[in-house]
């Protein structure tokens, strides 16, 4: 039997995370696939839950040792990758990995797992609602908040490359819609 996967992707602050969240609470049977990074822990986040956290050493180590499904260098200096050991980790114990991943990586993955992915990209209703939803975080500053906003403005454009665009001007719809996607899929 193929393992199938789910892929979410969308530009900062478009709701995927919180998309992601609603969806592993309803469904035990689909396991959130932890992504390595070597950005620094924010807050309370915690290793080996909400990332696994490398040295840039180690995340160069693991690309030249073929270790990753995709990896990117997300913003300057900070690279994300989805580890082959991860994905095996879910399908292992029998449930469906679903990634929350940038775009790129998203486009990769797909390439990768043709036949047994779903991929979905979750739209802001615009470029400056995105904005003020990343400036009401409180967690960037000008510099970085216009950064993610052009990248978001870039990412956009790569939408028709997956399976499903789910507008997100609501959350609860988006991710009722969300949902009825992944439930077809899955058959």
């Amino acid at each position: 039997m193929e393992h199938k996967l789910i892929i979410i992707t969308a530009p900062s602050g478009a709701g995927k995370t919180s998309i992601t969240k609603y969806l592993l609470e309803k469904y035990p049977f689909l396991s959130f696939s932890i992504s390595a990074t070597t950005r620094k822990k924010r807050g309370r986040e915690v290793n080996g839950v909400d990332y696994y956290y490398l040295e840039q050493d180690d995340f160069n180590q693991k690309i030249t040792q073929n270790e990753f499904i995709e990896w990117e260098m997300v913003y300057e200096g900070l690279y994300y990758g989805t580890l082959k050991t991860e994905l095996d980790r879910i399908w292992n114990a029998g449930k469906i990995p679903m990634l929350d991943i940038d775009v790129k990586g998203a486009i990769h993955v797909q390439k990768q797992f043709p036949a047994n992915s779903l991929s979905l990209f979750i739209e802001p209703p615009s470029v400056d609602a995105l904005k003020i939803r990343l400036a009401s975080r409180g967690t960037e500053t000008e510099e970085s908040l216009q950064t993610r906003v052009n990248k978001a403005a870039y990412e956009l454009s790569f939408k028709h490359h997956f399976n499903k665009v789910i507008l997100n001007d609501d959350l609860q719809k988006a991710c009722e819609e969300t949902e009825k996607v992944i439930k077809n899929f899955l058959g």
